[in-house]
């Protein structure tokens, strides 16, 4: 009934507009008095000049606006609810971090593994307290090193113990991550299940298992975006067994990955743009509807209400020159 009425976060005191009537009723009876008053004084040429050029309307907006203070901090006093758009604070983060040997190159310093390791802490630093992070190793056996949680320093150890090991199974990497997403905590009675993403942070190579294509479209199906981190330079090298090898990143691979899920591919030749890339990503996520107070917009307006009706009661009192 009242739809364009705000939620109170204190509604009780809302009973304070009931002295609204109360004193629409004290100003009647005031104005009945003062006619009265105003019959007994027979000589209006000398009433005019005591009381001067008062204007009816200029006392009833005065009084008006009066009322309308009162009327607008009742309400800020109610605490009144407006709607916001808020980023939403529920969801779960899936770090994939490649530990293959072609992460040894140090193309960028000092290492493509510690660069990936100092930038994923950095990104996850800045992430809400409340979202959910797990860790994947991808090698040639995927495993899921961290799941879920909101515990930063455990979250922080087992990334800094992420060591190199042989093989790229991408394909096997995106699958723990998704059986990741089913360890995070479950949602609470009628609220919807929190919004998932994977990154993968790799030279994208895919050297073990089996091809990437189900798994990438298992996420899709899934609608969890993959959203993909490719760096080094075509230039990588490694050096394995007396015997040096390129380690160019392989590019095209990651951004298949990224546009067949709904997710972004990125490039990062360096640790600054590295962390660029992870800074952008932060805008995947969703907003909610969320309550705050709005108390002052209704303070304010009573204090332009009060404002109104000073003025009104400066002209009533003054003697204008005629």
């Amino acid at each position: 009934m009242f739809d364009w009425l705000p939620e109170f976060l204190s509604p009780q005191r809302l009973w304070s507009l009931l002295a609204l009537p109360l004193l629409i009723v004290v100003y009647l009876v005031l104005l009945r008095l003062k006619k009265r008053v105003s019959l007994r004084f027979t000589n209006t040429g000398v009433l005019n000049r005591v009381v001067g050029g008062q204007r009816r309307w200029t006392r009833h907006v005065a009084v008006a606006m009066a009322l309308a203070s009162l009327v607008a901090l009742a309400l800020a006093w109610a605490q009144p609810l407006g709607t916001e758009m808020e980023r939403r604070e529920r969801a779960t983060v899936i770090m994939v971090v490649d530990t293959s040997q072609s992460m040894q190159a140090t193309d960028v310093e000092p290492s493509r593994l510690e660069a990936a390791k100092s930038e994923a802490q950095l990104f996850i630093n800045e992430l809400p307290e409340s979202y959910n992070v797990a860790l994947v190793a991808l090698n040639g056996a995927p495993s899921v090193r961290m799941p879920p949680s909101t515990d930063r320093g455990a979250l922080s150890r087992a990334l800094g113990a992420l060591q190199l090991a042989d093989g790229t199974a991408i394909g096997g990497a995106i699958d723990e991550a998704l059986g990741a997403i089913a360890l995070a905590p479950p949602p609470a009675d009628g609220e919807e299940p929190a919004p998932a993403m994977i990154v993968l942070l790799s030279d994208g190579s895919n050297t073990d298992g089996a091809d990437p294509a189900q798994a990438v479209a298992r996420a899709a199906e899934e609608e969890v975006p993959i959203h993909t981190i490719a760096f080094g330079t075509e230039n990588g090298y490694v050096d394995i067994d007396g015997k040096r090898e390129s380690v160019a990143p392989d590019f095209a691979a990651l951004q298949q990955i990224s546009e067949a899920t709904g997710g972004r591919a990125e490039t990062a030749d360096s640790a600054e743009s590295l962390r660029d890339a992870y800074q952008d990503l932060e805008s995947t996520f969703g907003y909610e509807e969320v309550k705050k107070p709005i108390t002052a917009q209704y303070a304010f307006a009573a204090l332009g209400f009060a404002i109104i009706a000073a003025l009104g009661a400066v002209m009533m009192a003054a003697r204008w020159p005629k």
